[in-house]
Formats: C-alpha cells, sequence, structure tokens
C-alpha cells in the first residue's frame, strides 16, 4: 500500500546565504526521505537582487546560479550545478521536488526609462491621486551578464503596470504605468480597491507578449530543472485566468501529473473557494484559514473552542485541494504575514494536519530545523519525527472524531490491514488533563496501546468491546497506538 505523502519546507528566511543550502539539501535528502518526507518544497532557484536575496526579489528567470549577474554567480542558495545535484540526489531517493515560482514581479533592472504614470492612493489602487507625469523607472532588464543564452528576451516599461519608485525625484509610491491598454488587471484580489500592484516592478498580464514569454519561461524551467510541480507565490496578485492557463499549458508540456499548488493568502475560506472555481481546479491552495485557526487556538488557550478548529477551513470544504500547514518562511517572526504559532500549541497543530485523512501537509524548515537569525528559535525535530512516525506508520484507514469538548477533542484511525500495526488514537487538550473513551475495533482488544508522544507514560490495553480511555496531558497531544 502506498504509505502518505507528506511535504517539507525546505527553507526559513535566516537560512545560510554562503551559497550551501543546496549542498546541505543533498547531504539530508536520505534523512528526510527516511523520517517519511515524500515531496521537498525548495526556495525560488533563480537569481535575485544580490546574493543574500531569498529569490522573491527575482531578477532574471534563466539565471539559476549560472552567470555573474548583480554581483554574484551563485544564488543564495549555491550554484546551478549544486542545485541540480540536490535534485537528482532526492529524485534518486523517490523524493519529489517542487520549485518555488516567482511570476508576479521582477526586481533590480539594469537600467532607467523614462514613461509617464499616474500615481494611484496605496490604500485604493483605483484612486488616482496625480495628473499624468513622466517618472525615470528601473524597468529595463537587458542580462549583460548573460548574453542572451536561453532566452533573448528583454524586458522594458511596457512589459509592466505598475512600479513603486521614481528615481528622477528618488521619491517611492504606487506609479501606474500609462500607454495602450495599461490597467491594472481586474482578475486579482481586492484588497486596497485592487492588489494587481504587490512591490517592484509589476508584470502586466494584459500583455500578450508577456503572457507568451512567461508560458516559454515556465516550460523552459520544469525541462531544466527536471521537478516533479511548481510552488506559485503571490498568486492573488496575478491574473487568474493566466494562472489557470499557466497551469494547463505547463501540465499539457510536462504531464498531467505535474502537481502545482498556490499561495493565495486570504484567511476568508469563501475567497479560497471562489479562487479554486475561477482556476478550474488546474492548482490546489495551501489552507490559510487553517493556519490562522491555529495561531488564534495558540494565542487563545484554553478559552478556544477545539471542537471549531477545523470549521470554515479549505481541508474541510475542499480537502482535495488543501495543502495544509501550520507556519511557513512568512509567518515566522519578524517576517511580512508574522502569525506564529505558539510552541505549546504547535505539536497538536501538527498532529491534526499530519494524522488526519484530509489534506497534503507541509513541515515547515523552520520547525523542524529551527530558525536562524539575530532572534533564533530552536527547532522541534524530535517532536515531527514522532508525529511523522505516527503518520508514516499508524494514520490510516477509517476516521471518526470525537469533537465533543470544547477543551479536549480526540479521533482515532482504524487502520488498514496492509500496514501491519497501523492505526491509531489521537487526544488534544488546549486545558487540563483529559481523556477521551473512544473506539477503535474489536479486532484491537487485548492490545496494549502507548503513547508515540512520549508525553505520557501509561500502557492502555483496549477493552472487550473496542474501546478505550485515552489520556492526554493538559495543553498537549498524545498519540495512542499499538506498541511496535
Amino acid at each position: 500500500m502506498v504509505r502518505n505523502h507528506t511535504i517539507m519546507q525546505f527553507f526559513e528566511w535566516h537560512v545560510k546565504a554562503d551559497g550551501s543550502h543546496w549542498t546541505f539539501l543533498k547531504q539530508n535528502a536520505a534523512q528526510l526521505k527516511a523520517i517519511g518526507i515524500s515531496s521537498i518544497w525548495i526556495p525560488p532557484v533563480t537569481k535575485g537582487l544580490s546574493s543574500e536575496d531569498n529569490g522573491y526579489g527575482i531578477y532574471d528567470g534563466y539565471d539559476l546560479g549560472e552567470f555573474d549577474q548583480k554581483g554574484t554567480v551563485r544564488t543564495k542558495y549555491g550554484t546551478k550545478e549544486e542545485l541540480l545535484d540536490a535534485i537528482s540526489a532526492c529524485q534518486e531517493l523517490g523524493l519529489c521536488i517542487f520549485a518555488d515560482v516567482v511570476m508576479n514581479h521582477k526586481a533590480g533592472a539594469d537600467e532607467t526609462e523614462t514613461f509617464q504614470v499616474i500615481e494611484v492612493d496605496p490604500l485604493n489602487r483605483n484612486e488616482e491621486v496625480s495628473e499624468p507625469f513622466e517618472i525615470d523607472g528601473w524597468t529595463k532588464f537587458t542580462f549583460p551578464g548573460r548574453k542572451e543564452k536561453y532566452s533573448s528576451f528583454k524586458w522594458s516599461f511596457e512589459h509592466f503596470n505598475g512600479t513603486d519608485y521614481d528615481a528622477r525625484t528618488d521619491r517611492t509610491g504606487v506609479f501606474r504605468i500609462l500607454g495602450e491598454n495599461k490597467r491594472w488587471n481586474e482578475n486579482v484580489d481586492d484588497e486596497f480597491g485592487n492588489y494587481d500592484y504587490l512591490m517592484f516592478a509589476n508584470i502586466d498580464y494584459n500583455h500578450p507578449v508577456v503572457i507568451d514569454e512567461m508560458f516559454s519561461w515556465g516550460k523552459w524551467l520544469s525541462d531544466t530543472l527536471n521537478c516533479d510541480g511548481f510552488r506559485l507565490d503571490a498568486i492573488k496578485h496575478i491574473n487568474h485566468e493566466f494562472i489557470s492557463t499557466f497551469a494547463g499549458e505547463v501540465r499539457k508540456h510536462r504531464g498531467d501529473d505535474f502537481y502545482m499548488v498556490g499561495e493565495f493568502w486570504n484567511p476568508e475560506l469563501e475567497s479560497c473557494r471562489k479562487f479554486l472555481n475561477e482556476v478550474d481546479y488546474q492548482i490546489d491552495l495551501f489552507d490559510v484559514p487553517l493556519h490562522y485557526k491555529f495561531h488564534e487556538a495558540s494565542k487563545a488557550g484554553r478559552n478556544f473552542d477545539l471542537t471549531t478548529i477545523l470549521e470554515y477551513t479549505l481541508v474541510q470544504s475542499h480537502p482535495m485541494n488543501a495543502v495544509t500547514f501550520v507556519d511557513n518562511h512568512d509567518t515566522q517572526p519578524n517576517e511580512a504575514l508574522e502569525s506564529w504559532v505558539d510552541d505549546w500549541f504547535k505539536p497538536s497543530a501538527y498532529s491534526l494536519i499530519l494524522l488526519r485523512k484530509d489534506g497534503y501537509p507541509v513541515v515547515f524548515y523552520g520547525d523542524y530545523y529551527g530558525i536562524g537569525g539575530d532572534e533564533p528559535i530552536p527547532g522541534k525535530r524530535e517532536d515531527l519525527e514522532r508525529l511523522l512516525y505516527a503518520r508514516t506508520h499508524k494514520a490510516y484507514g477509517e476516521q471518526e472524531d470525537y469533537f465533543d469538548h470544547p477543551n479536549t477533542i480526540g479521533w482515532v484511525r482504524r487502520g488498514v490491514d496492509d500496514i501491519e500495526g497501523s492505526g491509531c488514537a489521537v487526544v488534544i487538550s488546549n486545558g487540563d488533563e483529559g481523556k477521551k473513551r473512544m473506539y477503535v475495533g474489536q479486532h484491537r482488544v487485548k492490545e496494549v496501546w502507548t503513547d508515540l508522544t512520549l508525553t505520557r507514560e501509561d500502557r492502555i490495553t483496549i477493552e472487550e468491546d473496542g474501546f478505550a480511555v485515552f489520556p492526554v496531558n493538559g495543553g498537549s497531544v498524545s498519540v495512542w497506538a499499538l506498541a511496535d
């Protein structure tokens, strides 16, 4: 039987900027496979603003750490050769690779250009706050270090519809570029009136030449990496019609099993559902509403009603399209979307994504290896490995929920015949010590179950009717299963 699949997000904001990351991935691939990881989401592989750029300040999509541009040959993470070596090492072990793809903007232009703009209100991009005027904007991308290898396409202001800096007056703002058919795209999130513009030079997906170039680049990137899928960045700022067509074009080129998940950062379930409809379910989405439920629960403690933890989440409404996560690089402390789930609740949150039947879960590098930077946070490697063990060997079969108390919830997985010893009972408390009497099956009678998290030392014998009482410490999670 196929074992449960799990993604590892293999980076956080503060991984070392010394070019060693791809080598670190290659060195750790076998160990990640051994603990139950099946897919690796790698950070943006393309050349950014500098050797320290995380990749989201994308400069040249055709430079994977090969050309001397922006003061560096390698990217933050290493050279192209090291990248391809790491991908090959992972795939030889059966690990899939999902590459992070940044298509919303470009940064670090090679030259300025003079063109007309209208300044708009940053809080309402549909409201013009100036007459048309000229600026000198950083919008000319010639990629002199690459010398047209792989692509001769040059970017200029006509390929963008907005920018945020006027070099002539050394002034920042949100400037909509003027010209024939120039406007914000309407098929984007409506925050700030229209959220087409996010940062840097904003790519114009009303422009047919741009659309063709991005299709071509997406196919080139997937072929060059020989990756198994894409993680699409910042898609609420990109024309949803383009996203749908892009996914179809790349999948037609690479095969129907080429996987895509999008970062549509909106905590409202209805917005997520609407977006899935708009892209015709061509991609899955990260379950942002669930992340915010975890964050709220971790802050509220016993005042949070655990029976509601999955309400208004994507994994509940669209289980086949939900990529579940606890935290990521944007939600970690001091980052743009900081909403860090408190340590005490983190094991419980991970049990909710790893040990239930629905969703495609992601384990965050920062939670596993720890977070660096000026305010380091240690990883929870041992805790996560115990939960990953339970996911790989125990969390299978029919699921029954016992969401019947605001401070203590539980569920059972009854196991499957194909995986010997599978099946588990999970209990979570956000208050005092608790317990749940749950049915694990009459075929389990007299089996002795122990807590895989090692937070409880009890040995629970399954009763004659297939039930047992499973305890949990206050503010904790216990995962009960047949002792190996």
